[in-house]
Order: structure tokens, then C-alpha cells, then sequence
């Protein structure tokens, strides 16, 4: 990752972090559907990444979504599980040729039906661990998976539109 793309991937999990504050952090649809928008950094971490720093950089924005959430390291712990996942989901993922180095893992890179197989599935088990966290205890397996599901669609949803949005296309060589 050059200097660039670090710049660029430390502004973008900023402003997706202060717009999971400041503006997501009430909203639920009909209860049951939370968005967690954030993880579209996480997701978006280039490919070639090792597994250290990637759990350590997921831990890091957890916790901070922690600190303003007041839910004590929930994010950090579902976002640590997300990142733990990643790269046995992107072995499952591998084409036939493998990745290049320079691919990162985005809607435009990759295509739409690639990227919601790849991150689905992730943002479902991240949703999984938050909630089964949250209301252990307290809350229904039927509950927690309702929630579950419905706030990885809602969350899939929001982050394709936010790489539609503001997210460049690649230009091929």
C-alpha cells in the first residue's frame, strides 16, 4: 500500500466513522434492522494485507465506535471476528488465477455479484457476534438472528450505495 492509498483509506474510515456517530448511531429500521456502515472500511482493506495488522486496524476502529456507542467493545469484538474471518472467506473467494496484488476487494473491482457473496456472509457473522453479545441473556436465538439478518441486508445495502456514491472506478491499462 503506497502513501496514497494509506492517506485515502485513513479519510475514508473517518468520515465513514463519523457518519456511523453522528448520524446511524439511533437509527433503526422497524426496531430490528441497524446499520454498521463502518464496516465498509474494514472490508475494504486491500487484499495483501497480513492477518496482524488487519485484526489490529478492525480492533482499533471497533473501539472507537465503542467509545461514542457506549457498548463496551461489542464493535471491537464483532469487528476483530469479521477481520479473523476475512482471509479464510477470500481463500473460499479465490479465482482460479488468483488476486492481484494491486485488487482490492470493492464493489467496482470486483463486480456485484462478487462483492455481496464476499461481504454478506462477513457482515452476517459480524452482526451474529454483536447481537448474540448483546442480549445474551436476554434475547431469543429467533431474536438475535431476525436482527442479525435483517441488519446485514441493511448494512450490504448502505454499502453499496456509499461505494456507488464515493467510490472512484478503477481505469483498466
Amino acid at each position: 500500500m503506497n502513501f496514497r492509498n494509506l492517506i485515502s483509506f485513513i479519510l475514508l474510515i473517518l468520515i465513514l466513522g463519523l457518519f456511523q456517530i453522528l448520524f446511524l448511531k439511533n437509527l433503526a429500521l422497524f426496531g430490528i434492522a441497524f446499520c454498521f456502515v463502518y464496516l465498509v472500511g474494514i472490508l475494504s482493506i486491500p487484499l495483501q494485507i497480513r492477518a496482524v495488522p488487519l485484526l489490529l486496524i478492525s480492533f482499533g476502529i471497533g473501539l472507537i465506535i465503542d467509545v461514542f456507542y457506549d457498548t463496551l467493545g461489542l464493535n471491537a469484538a464483532a469487528a476483530t471476528f469479521l477481520a479473523f474471518l476475512r482471509p479464510y472467506w477470500l481463500k473460499i473467494l479465490r479465482p482460479n488465477g488468483g488476486y492481484d496484488d494491486s485488487t482490492q476487494p470493492t464493489l467496482q473491482e470486483m463486480g456485484i455479484g462478487w462483492f455481496i457473496s464476499y461481504s454478506l456472509p462477513l457482515i452476517f457473522a459480524f452482526c451474529l457476534i454483536f447481537f448474540i453479545a448483546d442480549q445474551w441473556g436476554t434475547g431469543t436465538f429467533i431474536g438475535v438472528v431476525n436482527k442479525s439478518l435483517f441488519s446485514s441486508i441493511f448494512t450490504l445495502v448502505l454499502a453499496i450505495i456509499v461505494q456507488l456514491l464515493f467510490f472512484k472506478r478503477r481505469r483498466g491499462i
